[in-house]
């Protein structure tokens, strides 16, 4: 079981209402929205920067080393691979637990098309 945690565990990993704090806060961190176009135009949150993952690795350059990024996807599994990448290359990458599921489950805002 532990190595399957670390397989698949995202390292640091925030709730839909701990993220929404911060986005509230001070020095709130960079939405990175993981997902595909199409899912992006569903709905996402306010301000969220499109990068599908398959296009992270080559697209880092886009992305700021001072600041914390939060990840998101659709359930959290996509976004826990982003931030793990992320975290590898030397940034602050954080994984949204839950993803826009759990987002939306919160009740929070979700913006529809780009």
């Amino acid at each position: 079981m532990n190595l399957l945690k670390q397989l698949f565990s995202s390292g640091a990993a925030v709730s839909s209402v701990e993220a929404q704090e911060k986005l509230r806060g001070s020095q709130p961190p960079l939405v990175l929205d993981v997902r595909q176009p199409d899912e992006f135009r569903s709905g996402h949150i306010a301000g969220a920067k499109l990068i599908p993952l398959d296009q992270l690795s080559g697209r880092l350059n886009e992305l700021p080393r001072d600041r914390e990024i939060l990840c998101v996807c659709r359930s959290g599994s996509r976004s826990g691979a982003a931030a793990r990448q992320l975290q590898a290359a030397g940034f602050n990458g954080v994984n949204l637990s839950g993803g826009m599921i759990g987002w939306q489950r919160a009740g929070l805002p979700v913006k529809q098309g780009k």
